[in-house]
């Protein structure tokens, strides 16, 4: 197995940290990798914010779901969906007047642009966990960066097509952290890769790829967590699907979206 392949297979989330700061050095690594990723007509559609003021990761750690170690994380970035940039460009080069040689429609950014730039901003991070995984850097995402849109758009100062897609905190891992086993993926390749076309799992399917615990082996557990009653299915749904940060996090892009639609802002 090749080094990469084994930081891929062996990477997992750290949320607790030595609280060692890290080297500037290694910081501007791992943002220089996360530049060189792959992008959409090499068009870069993303920006990053380099966290660096507490009072601001203390606020971030209340706004994504009351997450206490995102503000004691020595290094954080926040990953945007950014069209900003290049419509300023846009405004910048004159591009109306190309609109009247060439008889186009001049529009601004839409649906399928905000897709296009979620996808270079994730692959941009993920870029950047590889990067710190190779250095020895633990890092988690935090998806709950797109709930409370309104708030975290006024605290980070962003414009109207730029929107926060992904966080990511970093920090050396502690032994205990490091001694954890990566966490078990529900579903393996069997349900998840496909040839050719896409194929529903049946019930038989199901049955067959998921191992759900025996019940004695949750019994003690339950008086603790009513949801250690429940299988994984049960669990996920109650926990994660019909959460209250779920249904804020659908609310919150729903905004994001109306925003990026809008008129120009003054």
């Amino acid at each position: 197995m090749n080094e990469t392949i084994r930081i891929l297979k062996n990477r997992k989330s750290v949320r607790k940290y030595t609280g060692e700061p890290l080297p500037e050095a290694v910081k501007q690594e791992i943002i220089r990798a996360a530049l060189r990723a792959p992008s959409a007509g090499a068009m870069m559609l993303y920006s990053i914010i380099d966290v660096t003021e507490q009072p601001v990761k203390d606020e971030l750690a209340l706004l994504c779901d009351h997450q206490p170690f995102i503000a004691q994380a020595p290094f954080v970035l926040v990953f945007l969906a950014d069209y900003q940039r290049w419509m300023d460009y846009f405004r910048f080069s004159d591009v109306s007047s190309a609109c009247e040689t060439f008889g186009r429609q001049p529009r601004y950014p839409a649906e399928g642009d905000f897709l296009l730039a979620c996808m270079d901003a994730l692959i941009a991070a993920q870029n950047a966990v590889v990067a710190a995984e190779s250095l020895g850097v633990g890092s988690c995402y935090i998806g709950d960066i797109i709930e409370n849109y309104e708030k975290v758009r006024a605290l980070l100062a962003l414009p109207q097509w730029a929107a926060p897609i992904g966080m990511l905190c970093f920090g050396y891992p502690t032994q205990q952290q490091m001694d954890r086993k990566p966490v078990e993926r529900l579903f393996d390749g069997r349900a998840v890769v496909y040839a050719n076309r896409y194929r529903r799992l049946n019930d038989a399917d199901f049955a067959a790829l998921v191992s759900i615990p025996e019940r004695e082996t949750i019994v003690d557990a339950e008086a603790v967590n009513p949801l250690a009653r429940l299988n994984p299915g049960q669990h996920n749904y109650i926990r994660k699907f019909t959460a209250d940060f779920s249904l804020e996090m659908t609310r919150s892009v729903k905004e994001i979206l109306k925003n990026w639609q809008g008129d120009p802002e003054s």
